[in-house]
């Protein structure tokens, strides 16, 4: 992460509520980001945490816990049960791939993924195949594919559009008209949680892609960099908005203090 995203993503989030919602594990990605402010959810959701202060004014619901620094932190895992398989899966994947020239296998906590971008393409049938051998003793798990990537996860109804609904629902946020959720991604894994954002009838789903797909996004940003041009103009928006509050705010004191209505003029 450049440190230009990191500043902006650092405003966002003393703005708004911020999570990181990712298929790697959460220790992995809160290394890349490092910014405590945010919540961050890995292994697709299915291990989230964050400040136990809040992020953006709002404070979250949850398991209050504290972390190795001794501060309080709020966590949800609901697939913890699957920690001693996932570590059982990873290391038969592992072997499995070491098979397979360019193949790379990672643990994600709840999810172990093996990235085949470096593989050649006849070689990818083959390391599906060996996947898909290792799973059959593991009823109790799926398989998926993102990019380039196949993802071995607990066969349980969760995702990054479960993980989005939890946040907002534990936030409070769940069943009220007058939030607008927005959503970033660029991965298969993220239509989930496009779909979570289209059922809830308003928010904005945004796809990034340099290419034209099929999505369940409403709109689209090209590259990182149109996503650093985004968060700062929603940063510029909430200001100007904070600003107008704070002078409106100000104006009706002072009309109260010399004893007139808003609409008349100050004498």
């Amino acid at each position: 992460m450049s440190e230009e995203m990191r500043a902006a993503v650092k405003e966002i989030a003393s703005l708004f509520p911020t999570a990181i919602i990712t298929g790697r594990s959460r220790e992995k990605v809160y290394e890349f980001v490092q910014l405590p402010e945010l919540y961050y959810a890995g292994s697709h959701g299915m291990d989230i945490m964050g400040p136990a202060e809040g992020c953006g004014g709002h404070k979250i619901q949850g398991t209050r816990v504290l972390n190795d620094e001794g501060n309080e932190i709020v966590m949800f895992q609901p697939a913890s049960e699957y920690t001693a398989v996932m570590d059982e899966i990873f290391k038969l994947l592992e072997e499995k791939a070491s098979k397979v020239n360019g193949a790379k296998v990672e643990h994600n906590k709840f999810c172990v993924s093996v990235h085949f971008r470096r593989v050649n393409e006849e070689d990818w049938l083959h390391l599906a195949e060996h996947v898909q051998q290792v799973l059959r003793s593991y009823p109790n798990l799926c398989l998926t594919q993102g990019r380039k990537v196949l993802e071995v996860r607990p066969l349980i109804l969760w995702n990054k559009g479960k993980a989005l609904d939890y946040l907002l629902k534990a936030f409070g946020f769940g069943n009220r008209s007058d939030v607008f959720p927005i959503y970033i991604g660029d991965d298969l894994t993220d239509e989930d949680a496009f779909k979570s954002v289209a059922r809830r009838k308003h928010g904005l789903a945004i796809l990034v892609s340099n290419v034209v797909k099929d999505t369940n996004a409403t709109c689209s940003l090209r590259d990182p960099s149109e996503v650093l041009e985004f968060l700062r103009s929603l940063v510029k928006w909430k200001r100007r908005c904070l600003s107008r509050h704070l002078f409106v705010g100000s104006q009706n004191i002072l009309h109260k203090r010399a004893g007139v209505g808003l609409n008349q003029p100050l004498t």
